[in-house]
Parts: structure tokens; C-alpha cells; sequence
């Protein structure tokens, strides 16, 4: 009975937000220590090979694929039950999105044009992400006397984010396809979402249809996680009237504590570790442009296409939310990591790579800082304007 309780207790402590993105953030520390004290160990560990993969083609194609299923889920119900369900409710932080994705990335194009970085380009995409774990972890910190309309706005503004970059991976990150590899994929997946129309319950099932639909995405030349989201989008969100939760529900509540306390800090173990010896490359092209992109583009894209949206008569803000707490929502959106941390691995083989995630996590590092201070003082004027809160 205790060491059910233990494993409980375990398990609600990585749900909290705040624990996820610590934990995240110590092994993407270790990461750079490790790199750059040891850098024969660690780049041995990447390249060890188990089974068909290497341990970093593990992380980045399949432990991601794990977040990317539980954002999967919180696309589809954020869809059909949640902020996105109403058109007028959605709007605005959709078009944030949207916008936050696109001004970014013309950012980097800008600075790397004007920089002579036009070998550059292909890592426009890079700058484009938001980070779920590690956003919603800020706010939780720094956000309690905050709106709870923020964090709705926050939530649907990094799922959406997040979808598009991984259409963009997709579509642009692709260098060739293996048509029969993808038809098994999308057989797979038609048998996975048979399985949930029949409400067929057994792991037995599922197990070995998502891991052949995440092989067969990866063996097609598509990038693997993006089998991840399309599990989740086909999972059932709405529980029937002889069910407590929808299997979309229970598996959110147990998958999670295994994507933040494994899955993500496994993959910025792998990830996060650049060579400082040289540098930071601060003045170089893709460095500044991964910089400008996330610090500047990011909230300049939120907040504009926020306002933007907003001038037409069926688009409003939520009555709870001032522009001042948009405003610090915006600035969180430039922390990129994970998903910019996979993109740099996907545009770039040499040391571009390494320049561009050490500007991630320059960048992800000061957003979060800046947008801690930003929302902190936020939160202390609505702590002050509500006693209860006190």
C-alpha cells in the first residue's frame, strides 16, 4: 500500500507544471556541463547505437513523439470541448498563433538576408516555436493571482503553435518519401482510429498499432513525432455515458508524468548539449537571427496579431484580460526550446547547429526572465485588486 502511495504521489508531482520544466531544465544544464566538460563521453552516448536507432535519434524521434501525442490530445480537446470549440472565443489567440509563428520566422529570414547568412534560410522555422511545458510552468510560478482566462489563452495559443510548426516540419523538413512507408503509416492509423470508433478498450490493441504507425511515419522519411500528434487527434475526447473519463483523459493523466519527467528532460539531456569552447557566436547570422526571432518576433507577432484580430466586431478579448497581461503572455511565447531545439536539429549538420541551439537557449532563458518579471508584476496587481487572493 505504501509504495502505491509513493508511485501516486510520484505521479501528481510530475503533473505539476512547475516540477515538468524544472526537470527539464536541469538535464538540458547537465547537457552543457556534460559537453563541455567530457565531450568524448557524451558524443559517444548520442551515437550509441540500441537497436535500429541511435540514442539521440531515440530522444528526438522517439521520446518526442510522446509530447507530441499529449499535444495531440490537447489539440483535439481544446477542439471539440474547449477554447477552440467556438470560433468567436478562439480567434484571438489563433491568430496570435498564427502570427507568432509567422513574424518570427520573417525575423530570421530579415536578420540572416541582411547578414549574409544566406546559406542560413532553412532554419527560418526555428524561432517559430513556443514551448508548452516550460510556458505553462513560468505562468504557474509566477501566475497565481493571475487570470485563469490567461492561462486558457496561453494553453490554446501553444497548442495551435506547436501544430503548425509540426505541419511545418512536414512539409519543409522532409528531403524525400517512401509513399509504400506512409500508406502502412496511414493504415495503422486508420486501424487505431477503428479501434477507438469501436471503443475497443485493451492496450493489447493500441500498443502495437501506435508503434507500428510511429516506425512506419519514421521509415517514410516524414519526421516521427508527427505520428505522435496524429494519434492524439484521433483519440477519443468525449467519454460515453458509461465512461468516468475518455480515454483521451486517461491517457493525458497517465502519460504525462512520463513525458515531463522522462521524455523531455531525456530529449534536452541529448539535445542541449553545444560546445562553448569556441564562443557563443553571438555575432553570426543565425545566432542573431534565432535571438531576434524568439526575444522580439515572438511577442511583436502575439500581441500584433492579437490586436489585429481584435478590430473586427466578432473578435474580443476575454473581459478578464488586460493588454498588459497579453503583453507578458507574448513574451513567454518566445521560450522555444524543445520544439526549436528539434528544429535546429532538422535544418542544420554543422556548426550551425550548435550556434543555433545555444541561441535557443540564450533566447528561451531571457524570454522566461523577462516575461517572469512582466507577469510578476501583474500578478501582484491583481493579488491587490482581489483581497481573497491575498
Amino acid at each position: 500500500m505504501s509504495d502505491q502511495r509513493e508511485t501516486t504521489f510520484i505521479g501528481d508531482l510530475l503533473r505539476s507544471e512547475t516540477i515538468g520544466g524544472g526537470i527539464a531544465l536541469v538535464a538540458a544544464a547537465t547537457a552543457l556541463v556534460w559537453m563541455n566538460l567530457d565531450p568524448s563521453s557524451y558524443v559517444a552516448l548520442r551515437h550509441h547505437e540500441i537497436g535500429p536507432l541511435d540514442v539521440e535519434h531515440w530522444a528526438a524521434d522517439g521520446a518526442l513523439t510522446l509530447f507530441f501525442f499529449l499535444a495531440g490530445l490537447e489539440v483535439k480537446r481544446e477542439l471539440l470541448v474547449g477554447s477552440l470549440r467556438r470560433p468567436a472565443d478562439a480567434a484571438v489567440p489563433v491568430v496570435a498563433a498564427l502570427c507568432g509563428v509567422a513574424v518570427p520566422a520573417l525575423v530570421f529570414l530579415a536578420v540572416n538576408l541582411v547578414g549574409d547568412g544566406h546559406d542560413n534560410l532553412v532554419g527560418w522555422a526555428i524561432p517559430a516555436a513556443t514551448d508548452i511545458a516550460f510556458a505553462l510552468a513560468v505562468l504557474a510560478l509566477v501566475g497565481s493571482a493571475l487570470p485563469t482566462a490567461l492561462r486558457a489563452f496561453l494553453l490554446t495559443l501553444a497548442v495551435v503553435d506547436d501544430l503548425v510548426v509540426i505541419v511545418v516540419i512536414a512539409l519543409f523538413y522532409t528531403s524525400s518519401v517512401d509513399l509504400l512507408a506512409l500508406l502502412g503509416a496511414a493504415g495503422a492509423l486508420a486501424g487505431y482510429a477503428l479501434c477507438q470508433r469501436l471503443r475497443l478498450r485493451t492496450w493489447v490493441v493500441y500498443l502495437p498499432l501506435a508503434v507500428a504507425a510511429w516506425w512506419l511515419v519514421h521509415e517514410s522519411g516524414v519526421h516521427a513525432t508527427v505520428a505522435g500528434v496524429l494519434l492524439g487527434l484521433l483519440t477519443r475526447v468525449r467519454p460515453d455515458a458509461d465512461e468516468d473519463r475518455s480515454p483521451a483523459e486517461r491517457l493525458e493523466h497517465l502519460l504525462t508524468p512520463l513525458s515531463a519527467g522522462v521524455a523531455v528532460p531525456f530529449f534536452a539531456l541529448l539535445s542541449a548539449g553545444v560546445r562553448l569552447d569556441g564562443g557563443l557566436g553571438l555575432g553570426q547570422p543565425v545566432v542573431l537571427g534565432v535571438l531576434a526571432g524568439l526575444v522580439l518576433g515572438k511577442p511583436v507577432g502575439i500581441l500584433g496579431g492579437a490586436w489585429l484580430v481584435t478590430r473586427f466586431p466578432r473578435a474580443r478579448l476575454d473581459p478578464a484580460l488586460g493588454w498588459r497581461d497579453l503583453a507578458g503572455v507574448a513574451v513567454l511565447g518566445g521560450v522555444g526550446f524543445t520544439v526549436s531545439l528539434l528544429v535546429s536539429d532538422l535544418s542544420f549538420a554543422d556548426v550551425r547547429r550548435e550556434q543555433a541551439k545555444t541561441a535557443v537557449l540564450i533566447a528561451s532563458l531571457a524570454a522566461a526572465a523577462l516575461a517572469a518579471l512582466v507577469l510578476g508584476r501583474r500578478n501582484r496587481v491583481h493579488r491587490s485588486e482581489d483581497p481573497e487572493l491575498g
